[in-house]
């Protein structure tokens, strides 16, 4: 392995890394991309519990919009975060007060749980407000986010797969 890349002349080295360079810039730039379209700083998220079953299973990709000229409504499906936690959390909007678009108070509860989220919500905050919402559920691909629990889950097995990845782009010849 290491002897391919003694192998490898500078100009060859040089274009490898360049090209691994590029190959994380269009991903960065993909999702910067994405985030100017849907108008949500998190386009794309990963259900990490079974609250919203069965709406939503462990491992769902949820695609996320952020349209603050769409309100709030009884029944959608938020994705929002809630200071001193940094996961944001998949739920239903059970209730909405709104007196006018700039103070739109929601509550919300997981289609599995028992109780509403005022638990959840940071000490003292009975409502969540626009500003928590990251973004509404607008698609669903069932189960292409287990790769990131299971990454996740085995940190050693990410780190492993990532250096695989990093040595086959600065090994791989192109002819």
């Amino acid at each position: 392995m290491f002897s391919e890349i003694r192998q490898m002349n500078v100009r060859q080295l040089l274009y490898q890394c360049l090209n691994f360079a590029m190959v994380v810039s269009s991903a960065l730039m993909i999702w910067k991309g994405m985030m100017v379209l849907t108008g949500s700083d998190s386009p794309v998220v990963v259900v990490l519990s079974g609250s919203m079953e069965p709406a939503f299973h462990r491992g769902d990709l949820l695609l996320l919009t952020n349209d603050h000229e769409d309100p709030v409504r009884v029944g959608d499906i938020t994705v929002f975060k809630v200071e001193g936690r940094e996961i944001p959390i998949v739920h239903r909007v059970i209730k909405v007060h709104e007196k006018n678009a700039e103070d739109t108070k929601i509550l919300t509860k997981g289609d599995n749980n028992q109780v509403d989220d005022r638990g959840l919500y940071a000490p003292g905050q009975l409502w969540l407000s626009r500003s928590d919402v990251v973004g509404r559920t607008k698609g669903l691909l069932p189960y292409v986010g287990m790769v990131t629990i299971i990454m996740n889950d085995y940190p050693k097995l990410k780190y492993a797969v990532l250096a695989f990845l990093g040595l086959f782009v600065l090994l791989h010849k192109e002819n």
